[in-house]
């Protein structure tokens, strides 16, 4: 005849102070996964123009832009570093040396899409879904003249939203 018998219970003391180990693993492992993300978006990042959309393909920001939320007539280079497009507060995004990608506030007040990796050579692009885009974008001007082209194709109107 057998005989079954039960483990002793653990002390409740261990089990407590296992519990901020894992939750400092679970935080340490998502912010590196987000930082990888967003130190490849930094290299990585296109804008990809079409007359049916804007494709910005990056980091976990990325996104597709029908070209009829754009309101190309609008859009110019800017200097981020001073003036109304300043980023002034970062709601939801990354802010390393040299990269900035994400949901910021700007110093007008408007809440924009970034991928900046130089200040001074930034494409604003006003959407009508209530924000804007900052792209760094390495052909800046050509970049500008493109979407001043699609309007002029009928593809979207400017203007106020």
């Amino acid at each position: 005849m057998s005989q079954i018998f039960h483990i002793a219970p653990a002390s409740v003391r261990p089990i407590w102070f296992m519990i901020p180990i894992l939750i400092l693993v679970i935080v340490l492992g998502t912010g590196g996964i987000i930082i990888g993300a967003s130190l490849r978006g930094a290299r990585s990042t296109t804008f990809e123009l079409s007359q049916k959309a804007l494709r910005v393909h990056g980091d976990v920001y990325g996104r597709t832009i029908p070209s009829s939320e754009l309101r190309v007539a609008d859009a110019a280079r800017v200097d981020i570093s001073r003036g109304p497009f300043r980023l002034v507060a970062r709601t939801v995004g990354t802010a390393l040396p040299g990269y900035r990608s994400g949901w910021f506030r700007l110093a007008n007040g408007e809440k924009a899409l970034v991928y900046v990796t130089d200040p001074s050579r930034v494409v604003y692009v006003p959407t009508t879904d209530g924000y804007s885009l900052l792209l760094s974008v390495a052909e800046t001007d050509q970049f500008v003249d493109r979407l001043h082209a699609m309007k002029s194709a009928g593809a979207t109107t400017g203007g106020a939203p």
